[in-house]
């Protein structure tokens, strides 16, 4: 491993209007990584796996509209609307190529950005990232069926933020308050993207045969590690990859929906392991 030479920028580009921010770290000669965020969070979710990341990656975590930093423009928001801006980023970046890691709502993203252009995707990284009905819990199904606008403003208050990174970790104590604080500032400035992706969730649901067809298609390397105690997306949606992947490596890890907040290291250690060149 190269000694830690390589910083982190924090960039803007134009993308019909919006300006998308992003995260880039490392040298652009290194494998290409690609971290796509969840809900409620943004890039920032990922610094910490950029520091551990970045002298043996060239990295990029872009915010969606609506999210983090980026533009919130006044608009319907879906994620066909996401897949679209951030595909139009990769190509405006110049960023093809590369391994993809995918967590909560960056599935839906990363897989419609896949199943578009599979020649971009040399391997997946999939991290509590739905794409089988079986990984749906009852929660889970029960906030993709309540289609009612009310009802998903009402899962952007703290207590839901707090609940996604605290339930299901083995250590509670261990993950820091400021991860949902943060997160709940961008949600409570500009929550109407949000509510309008809860109520689009479904559309993700209805694409699941045809990225599962992507998957048996390509047989992309893939590398699942997944967090057990995930309220939201359950062990099962895990296991189900490797009925179309039957070569992916599955690591179940004793914690939450947001693994990475306990077992960021192991994760950044199966990642280089994953990655030949590096």
């Amino acid at each position: 491993m190269t000694a830690r030479t390589h910083v982190t920028r924090h960039r803007f580009v134009d993308i019909d209007g919006i300006k998308v921010f992003y995260r880039e770290a490392g040298d652009p000669s290194a494998p290409k990584l690609l971290l796509l965020h969840g809900f409620p969070s943004a890039s920032h979710q990922y610094a910490r796996l950029i520091e551990e990341l970045k002298d043996d990656f060239h990295v990029i975590a872009p915010d969606n509209p609506g999210s983090g930093h980026s533009d919130a423009p006044e608009r319907q928001y879906s994620f066909d609307f996401l897949a679209d801006t951030i595909e139009k980023f990769l190509k405006t970046i110049g960023f093809t190529g590369f391994r993809m890691y995918v967590f909560d709502f960056g599935a839906p993203v990363g897989f419609r950005i896949a199943t578009r252009h599979p020649d971009w995707i040399k391997g997946l990284i999939v991290q509590n990232g739905n794409a089988y009905e079986d990984g749906l819990s009852d929660l889970a199904w029960g906030f993709i069926r309540n289609r009612d606008p009310r009802a998903a403003r009402e899962l952007l208050a703290l207590e839901y933020t707090k609940f996604g990174y605290l339930e299901g970790a083995r250590d509670p104590e261990t993950i820091s308050p400021d991860t949902w604080t943060l997160d709940q500032h961008y949600l409570d400035l500009r929550p109407e993207p949000q509510v309008d992706l809860f109520l689009d969730y479904h559309s993700n649901v209805a694409k699941y045969p045809e990225w599962q067809a992507y998957l048996r298609e390509h047989q992309p390397p893939t590398l699942i590690a997944w967090g057990a105690g995930d309220p939201f997306f359950i062990e099962p949606g895990a296991k189900a990859y490797l009925r179309d992947v039957p070569n992916a490596q599955l690591h179940l890890l004793n914690t939450g929906h947001f693994a990475l907040e306990e077992d960021l290291t192991e994760i950044a250690a199966l990642i280089r392991a994953f990655t030949p060149e590096v």
